[in-house]
């Protein structure tokens, strides 16, 4: 903790402690379960985004493609309403012939 005058200031780190308890508590890994889940989620749609764009497609083109509306491309691309089915549907309109999802884990990687 740095003290500036009146302020006290602490790393991220040390809120995260003690706002959400240490890694390891219940608590805290949710937290960082769902922060992982939003970054995933924010990669894979700028995925869709590139790649739509790539071939000069519009969100509406891509919607027409797989049968939603330009919202629901919007939303993909950043990171809202995926589905696995959703993807295995939009990796296909885009001309993908094989895609994996890696799910972390011991989980392993899923063919979309």
């Amino acid at each position: 903790m740095e003290q500036v005058g009146d302020m006290k200031f602490i790393d991220f780190e040390d809120a995260l402690d003690r706002d959400l308890g240490k890694v390891g508590t219940p608590k805290r890994d949710a937290f960082e379960s769902s922060v992982d889940e939003a970054v995933y989620s924010y990669k894979l749609g700028e995925a869709i985004r590139k790649a739509r764009l790539e071939q000069n497609l519009t969100q509406e083109e891509l919607g027409e493609r797989i049968g939603v509306k330009k919202a629901q491309i919007s939303k993909l691309e950043r990171g809202y309403s995926i589905t696995i089915s959703t993807m295995s549907r939009v990796f296909k309109a885009l001309g993908f012939s094989t895609a994996s999802l890696d799910l972390g884990g011991s989980l392993g990687k899923v063919a979309l």
